[in-house]
C-alpha cells in the first residue's frame, strides 16, 4: 500500500474524511459531553492523544502480529493507552476527570480509533501513522469545540465557562459571557440540541463541499475553453 502525501494525510483528517462530520463515528461521547467548550475540548484531546498514540504502536508491531490475532491486540494497545490517559487526567485533571466521567474510558470503543489502526497504521511507516492519528484527532476535537461551544453560547450565554479545571486557576477569569440578562436557550443544552447542532455542522460542511466542486468545475471548463 503506498503511503499518501502529507497533505492528503492532513486534509483528510481535518476536513475531507472528518470521523465526527463525515465518518459519524464516535457520536456517542461527541454529542454527550459537547455542552461546553472546555468539555468538549478535554475529550478531544485525549482522544488525540490516544490516536497518535495507539497508531504509533500498531504501525511499530505491524510486521509482528499475525492476521488471526491482530484485532484483539490493536484493542489490547488502545485500552492500555487510554488507561495511561484516564490515569493521568485523574491525577493533573481531577476536575475535568469527573466530569467527563465514563466516557474517557469509553474511547475504547470510538470505532474511529480501532478503525485507523486496522485499516492505516497497520499498513503504513510510524511518521505517516502518527500523522494520520494527529490529524484525524484534531478533526474529531474541532467537532466538539466547535459544537460545545455553540451550545454553551447559546444554552447557557457563556464560553469558557470551567476553564480552569484544564488550565489552572489562572483561566478562572477567561469566561466570556453575553450578560447576566441572557435568558439562555433551554434546548441548546439538553440532547437534542447537540442532534440539531451536529446536524447544523454536516449541512454546512456539505454546502461548503458543493461550493468548492462547483468553483472547481467552473475553472476546469474555463481552462478547457481558452486552451480550444
Amino acid at each position: 500500500m503506498s503511503t499518501p502525501s502529507t497533505r492528503k494525510i492532513v486534509s483528510d483528517g481535518l476536513w475531507t474524511n472528518n470521523p465526527g462530520l463525515v465518518q459519524l463515528l464516535g457520536l456517542c461521547p461527541l454529542l454527550a459531553v459537547s455542552n461546553t467548550l472546555v468539555n468538549g475540548l478535554g475529550l478531544g484531546l485525549a482522544t488525540t492523544l490516544t490516536l497518535v498514540a495507539s497508531n504509533s504502536v500498531v504501525s511499530l508491531i505491524r510486521d509482528r502480529v499475525t492476521d488471526q490475532i491482530r484485532i484483539p491486540v490493536f484493542v489490547l494497545v488502545i485500552a492500555t493507552v487510554v488507561t495511561m490517559i484516564e490515569l493521568a487526567m485523574n491525577a493533573w485533571l481531577h476536575g475535568l476527570y469527573l466530569i467527563l466521567g465514563i466516557f474517557i474510558p469509553l474511547i475504547v470503543t470510538n470505532c474511529a480509533i480501532i478503525g485507523r489502526a486496522e485499516s492505516f497504521a497497520s499498513r503504513q511507516n510510524l511518521r505517516a501513522s502518527a500523522l494520520d492519528g494527529l490529524s484525524m484527532g484534531l478533526g474529531f476535537t474541532s467537532v466538539l469545540v466547535v459544537l460545545g461551544g455553540l451550545r454553551e453560547l447559546t444554552g447557557n450565554g457563556t464560553l469558557f465557562d470551567g476553564a480552569h479545571l484544564m488550565f489552572g486557576e489562572m483561566a478562572r477569569g477567561w469566561t466570556l459571557t453575553l450578560g447576566e440578562d441572557y435568558p439562555g436557550f433551554l434546548l441548546s443544552v439538553l440532547p437534542p440540541g447537540a442532534f440539531i447542532g451536529l446536524g447544523l455542522l454536516v449541512a454546512a460542511k456539505n454546502l461548503i463541499d458543493k461550493r468548492q466542486a462547483r468553483a472547481a468545475a467552473a475553472d476546469t471548463q474555463l481552462s478547457a475553453a481558452e486552451s480550444a
